[in-house]
């Protein structure tokens, strides 16, 4: 039985509804050790034969047979196997690889092989020596002569020691001695127990082999034995063939882009400034939220709800808890004053209320005025002084006992002393406001306190005595004494928002009782609001990378036009479609890392020198790229970069192999 079998192979093409055929019932017989010469004018139907033999072409009629058994040129993975594990090419126009050395030309053949990298290497600089090439496996094919990448391309072909070596007219473009080199190359691996195939139409190159087969006009009408096939060797070499693996695909596809990397910068600059500006404000949005709360947890004990008398009608309250708490705080300054306090009765509803473990009553007023010698300052907010207030507020002296009241720094220290401000402390201030007596008759009020401290309250606000204090002295100038607010103390901090939603259920005689809100409350909606503009903010700046994902898709369009004939080169030597759209998709995928890389760096240096300057009026870092921020920017470049090489990559595996061999 001969090693490979034809039988009646009939190929045609069409043309429309018209047939030419090409081949018109081959049958051929061929041995190992044998160095075929396929003879015949050009349009005879040689290289067509080769397809077929090298499970390039599929759509034929006939059987092709390996070794005894049949080779189905239905199953595309079966030929992809049959080609990495038993045929060699060698093409007269070389068909090597541009951006790839000399080396690495041969090294793409054994990446499809169970060998080691270090074994690899050895065999393709072994070969490399073999055809004489030794000292030039660094450089790249347009540094070599004719002749020497017609020995790459031989040295390519050998690597993973296939049983059958496909030369199409592998001398017609060398001059005589180069001619005279190759053939004896060719001559030495029929020797070595190979199958050697070689289309020619030179009778010189013919009467070098060991067997001639003449076709003419698509038949086989001369099949000579010139002298008896060569002796086959029993030692084999153990190389194992095996599909490409990602790693060597994503090597592969580094080199390419390496050999094109100014030209993949613009992409790679323009993608990572569109994931700088996502990742700047997405930073400068976890900045601000970290400010915000920052400044309100200094200001306020997050365990202290603030409890204010409900003013608002059922239906119109429900869910609008800042529209709640604006009406509650207006009313406590408007004629229905009364209607906006909280009485000793409802006060014990409160300390009912699940979750609340002691409640701290006081008032508020707006509009005070406080006077010291001849100095007068109007401040917006005098109220008591409760636990909910951070001891941090203090900046100097003690929070106020009976009698003792906290200034602001701001509005009222440094405005009677500048530079010593904390001068204040100990001295007596009269302070007046308004109240409303039990009729809601606006009802003046005096007091004199004595200065405890000295508070930095950011709104400009200032603090008195405690609830006792005050409402001795509301009771002295006749105006109502119930509570305008309560700070409800919840010992554990995980229930202040069961807390806070138990006291805004409180119902009496049939109507919502209170608005609660918490600290926690306020930084929920302050940071729903941050992190909305951030998003939205964020999401522009993202535009950026849809224009970053076109340019992606138009380089990888560009890329597979350009290398429409190394794709073609790739499936000769047995690379899958699965391959050539991995080498395609992970080129983009490393365009996509390097730019999340950029960005990072951009983000986190421009953050640094922003953060340095914003530092001291804020005193904060204003910009902050977490991890989470830095795991999302990866993954939207290379999820980006991966579906702009979709379509490309799919593109490219789809060409048929000898079409884009035949490409310029």
């Amino acid at each position: 039985m001969a090693f490979l079998e034809l039988r009646q192979i009939k190929k045609s093409y069409f043309l429309g509804k018209q047939e030419f055929p090409v081949l018109k019932g081959i049958d051929l017989d061929f041995e190992l050790g044998e160095f075929v010469s396929v003879l015949g004018e050009s349009g005879g139907g040689k290289s067509t034969l080769m397809n077929i033999i090298g499970g390039l072409d599929r759509n034929f009629d006939g059987v092709v047979t390996i070794n005894g058994e049949k080779l189905d040129h239905k199953k595309e993975r079966k030929l992809d196997e049959y080609r990495r594990g038993t045929i060699g090419y060698i093409y007269q126009s070389y068909n090597l690889i541009s951006h790839l050395t000399v080396l690495d030309n041969v090294l793409i053949s054994l990446d499809m092989t169970t060998m080691t990298h270090r074994e690899r290497e050895a065999r393709a600089k072994a070969l490399l020596a073999k055809v004489g090439l030794a000292d030039q496996i660094k450089k790249h094919p347009n540094q070599l002569s004719g002749g020497q990448k017609q020995r790459v391309a031989i040295a390519r072909a050998l690597a993973p020691d296939p049983q059958v070596i496909i030369a199409d007219e592998p001398t017609g473009a060398l001059d005589s001695q180069n001619t005279k080199e190759v053939l004896a190359i060719l001559q030495q691996i029929a020797e070595e127990g190979k199958l050697v195939i070689a289309v020619t139409h030179s009778q010189e190159v013919a009467n070098h082999g060991t067997r001639i087969v003449h076709l003419a006009d698509g038949k086989i009408d001369n099949d000579e034995r010139i002298k008896a096939a060569y002796p086959l060797q029993s030692e084999t070499s153990g190389i194992h063939s095996k599909p490409m693996s990602f790693m060597a695909s994503f090597q592969n596809a580094w080199k390419h882009f390496a050999h094109n990397f100014w030209r993949n910068s613009l992409i790679m600059l323009g993608t990572a400034i569109g994931l700088f500006a996502v990742l700047l404000f997405s930073g400068l949005g976890n900045g601000i939220n970290a400010y915000i709360n920052k400044q309100v947890g200094d200001l306020a004990n997050p365990n202290y709800p603030t409890v204010l008398r409900n003013v608002t009608p059922n239906k119109e309250a429900k869910g609008k808890q800042g529209t709640e708490l604006m009406s509650a705080t207006m009313q406590t300054m408007a004629t229905d004053y009364k209607k906006a306090t909280i009485s000793e009765s409802l006060l014990k509803e409160i300390k009912k209320t699940k979750y609340v473990a002691a409640v701290e009553p006081g008032y508020q007023f707006s509009n005070v005025t406080l006077a010291y010698g001849d100095t007068k300052v109007t401040t917006p907010q005098y109220q008591t002084w409760t636990h909910a207030y951070s001891s941090s507020m203090i900046k100097a002296g003690h929070a106020p006992k009976a009698g003792e009241a906290v200034v602001d720094k701001k509005t009222f220290a440094q405005v009677i002393d500048k530079k010593d401000w904390r001068s204040v402390i100990g001295k007596e201030i009269t302070i007046s406001f308004v109240a409303f007596n039990q009729d809601n008759v606006p009802t003046p009020v005096t007091e004199t306190v004595k200065i405890s401290g000295v508070v930095d309250s950011q709104t400009g606000a200032m603090v008195s005595a405690n609830a006792a204090t005050m409402k001795k002295t509301l009771k002295s100038a006749g105006a109502n004494t119930d509570y305008t607010f309560v700070s409800a103390k919840v010992a554990d901090t995980e229930h202040v928002k069961a807390a806070t939603k138990a006291l805004n259920a409180v119902q009496v005689d049939g109507q919502r009782a209170f608005v609660a809100i918490s600290v926690g409350s306020i930084l929920d909606t302050i940071n729903t609001i941050v992190s909305l503009a951030t998003t939205v903010l964020a999401a522009i700046s993202g535009i950026s990378l849809v224009v970053s994902a076109l340019m992606i898709i138009v380089t990888m369009y560009m890329s597979v036009s350009e290398r429409t004939k190394e794709i073609g080169i790739l499936r000769a030597l047995g690379e899958s479609k699965r391959d050539i759209r991995r080498l395609f998709t992970s080129e983009s995928l490393i365009i996509g890392l390097i730019s999340a890389g950029l960005s990072l760096i951009m983000a986190y240096g421009f953050g640094f020198l922003l953060n340095k300057a914003l530092y001291a009026i804020a005193k904060f870092d204003m910009i902050q790229v977490t991890w989470g921020n830095v795991a999302f920017a990866i993954i939207i470049a290379l999820l980006i970069s991966f579906l702009a090489a979709l379509t490309p990559a799919r593109r490219a595996s789809r060409l048929n192999p000898i079409d884009a061999l035949a490409a310029d």
